[in-house]
């Protein structure tokens, strides 16, 4: 067991690494741990920066979050409340992640949830990745804002804060974190593109179908519904926004047509820009505010 317990202290200091060079925490930002045991956990210490920590930084916690080990001044990560509620509500996560990658917080700012039909393998891995309430940081508030979203998901944005993601060990929790981060470069890119084309339910529901043959265990399936019931997370089904198509298995965002000068509105009521677009708008609201002082 010491063996074990001496190499899950040097994997965390390499996934605080990872996550560090790769620009998703700054300064002390982020947490990670690992279950070790029934009422047993592995975790990073506060006020430490995940690209300097060393395996003997770690500390151990029962399941109420209460020191059970640590070199003498550490103490477990403000935010373990967060931590503890996804290992009290799933007996299958083995590791829990938290940073703030800067694009997928962006999205997690703006209020907009990773939950289109972009992606066929983020739709066969995490299916979506919803926004949490906000809740204030290292507070119950924030654990009990998470609580119903942990049952049906392994990947989270936090509003205002960051992202979560939980998997069977920490390699896979980590990344499961990478794989939000590029699925939302990659939903920005298009957008900033002036268009996405979204999977059709049928070929969601195709993928859905494949998880078992490529081995993936996902927490819940996804909803036969693409639309929620409420505003609330359902801990039974994953919400994944793909429009119903007869035939076409990839399908265009758009429920007007976009011409020259016009926005795009999609199927979901938001309005996209294009660059030339948005630098027209910019250009012209200067133009006025310029016009207004000179008068």
């Amino acid at each position: 067991m010491t063996d074990a317990l001496d190499q899950l202290r040097a994997d965390i200091v390499e996934v605080g690494r990872r996550l560090w060079v790769r620009g998703f925490v700054a300064s002390n930002d982020g947490n990670i741990s690992v279950r070790i045991g029934p009422d047993r956990l592995l975790m990073t210490p506060a006020n430490v920066s995940k690209g300097f920590m060393t395996p003997e930084m770690m500390v151990v916690t029962d399941l109420d979050g209460k020191l059970v080990s640590g070199a003498p001044g550490r103490r477990p990560s403000s935010e373990i409340q967060m931590h503890l509620v996804a290992y009290r509500q799933r007996a299958d996560v083995g590791s829990v992640v938290h940073a703030h990658p800067p694009l997928s917080t962006g999205f997690a700012v703006a209020g907009i949830p990773l939950d289109r039909a972009v992606l066929a393998e983020v739709v066969t891995t995490l299916g979506s990745i919803p926004i949490v309430e906000y809740g204030t940081p290292s507070t119950r508030e924030l654990a009990d804002t998470v609580r119903p979203y942990v049952k049906a998901h392994d990947g989270l944005l936090l509003a205002n804060h960051g992202a979560l993601a939980l998997g069977p060990d920490l390699f896979a929790a980590y990344y499961r974190m990478e794989t939000i981060e590029h699925f939302a470069r990659i939903s920005l890119t298009a957008r900033l593109l002036g268009r996405e084309h979204l999977l059709s339910r049928d070929e969601v529901m195709r993928l859905q179908n494949l998880r078992g043959s490529y081995g993936i265990a996902s927490p819940a399936p996804i909803c036969p519904d693409p639309m929620p019931v409420t505003a609330e997370a359902d801990p039974t089904c994953q919400v994944v926004q793909a429009p119903v198509s007869s035939a076409a298995r990839l399908v265009p965002d758009t429920s007007v047509a976009a011409g020259p000068g016009r926005v795009s509105i999609g199927t979901d009521g938001e309005i996209r820009l294009t660059y030339a677009q948005l630098t027209e708008l910019i250009d012209e609201a200067v133009r006025q505010l310029g016009g207004s002082f000179n008068g």
